[in-house]
């Protein structure tokens, strides 16, 4: 496991140790799952390997720290073996979770936006966990997770994001996609070769190289500029923590707040935070 150690000040009496690891792409299947799911399983490849990852950060998680968060893409296509997987994983009471857009990938062809996102999780036949908005108070932290997953976040979102930041207490703020910064945005333009940076609350000027797809999926609403306006100035927010990228990076948003993004847990990445 390659491990990276953060620190973020709060102002708490005893440390709250996290596990953070994002995009673990599980590429499971089975003999009754659908023939594009198992040839989606054999371009992914790497089960054995994968698992084995996760297998150690679930463990390190189990042994050192008080809160194991994932941030989606957990598994790499909405299988039934996988989607068991995902059941399975959403009922470990150290877990907090927020989608990504693989767990909503049915592999199946159509236009992923948000009404995509929404027809994909009909289908599931529940999860057993609220995929679209959680929150957990542990140790003084008030730990609150929400789906972006397509690039996008509805009003009543930021609604409960507000309500749970007036409790007084630090919030750290999970999601799968990380919110625009400019040399995030640098970086990620030049890691992925395609002219897009998968960011949450690109401008037009940062959108305006992306594709017709891109711009149609991630030029961000109303909706989704005010959420990325409120956290950039909500003071309670003492960090973001994200993954979608693929790559390890921290830098401060433009409100002044940190957002660490953690590489691909199937690689092994985890960032162990330790909050203070």
């Amino acid at each position: 496991m390659e491990l990276i150690q953060t620190t973020i000040k709060v102002g708490l009496d005893r440390p709250v140790n996290v596990l953070h690891i994002t995009d673990t792409h599980l590429p499971l299947c089975e003999k009754d799952d659908a023939a594009r799911f198992v040839e989606a399983a054999a371009r992914r490849g790497g089960a054995d390997t994968t698992l084995s990852a996760l297998d150690e950060q679930l463990a390190y998680a189990d042994a050192h720290c008080d809160l194991l968060l994932h941030t989606g893409d957990l598994i790499d296509f909405a299988s039934k073996a996988n989607l068991a997987f995902l059941r399975r994983f959403l009922r470990n009471e150290k877990v907090l979770f927020a989608p990504g857009n693989h767990e909503y990938w049915r592999s199946d062809g159509g236009f992923e936006d948000m009404t995509y996102r929404m027809d994909s999780f009909s289908r599931m036949g529940g999860l057993g966990a609220d995929l679209f908005f959680t929150s957990r108070v542990v140790g003084g932290v008030n730990f609150v997770g929400i789906d972006d997953a397509y690039h996008q976040v509805e009003a009543w979102q930021t609604k409960r994001l507000q309500a749970e930041a007036e409790k007084g207490l630090p919030v750290v703020l999970f999601l799968h996609a990380p919110l625009f910064e400019q040399q995030l945005y640098d970086r990620s333009v030049a890691y992925w070769h395609d002219g897009t940076a998968y960011l949450l609350g690109c401008d037009d000027a940062h959108t305006a190289q992306y594709s017709d797809y891109g711009i149609r999926t991630q030029k961000p609403t109303e909706a989704t500029k005010a959420f990325a306006d409120y956290v950039n100035g909500e003071p309670g927010i003492k960090a973001v923590i994200a993954g979608h990228v693929h790559f390890n990076f921290e830098s401060r948003l433009p409100g002044g707040t940190m957002q660490y993004v953690t590489a691909c847990s199937r690689s092994g990445a985890a960032r162990l935070l330790t909050l203070s």
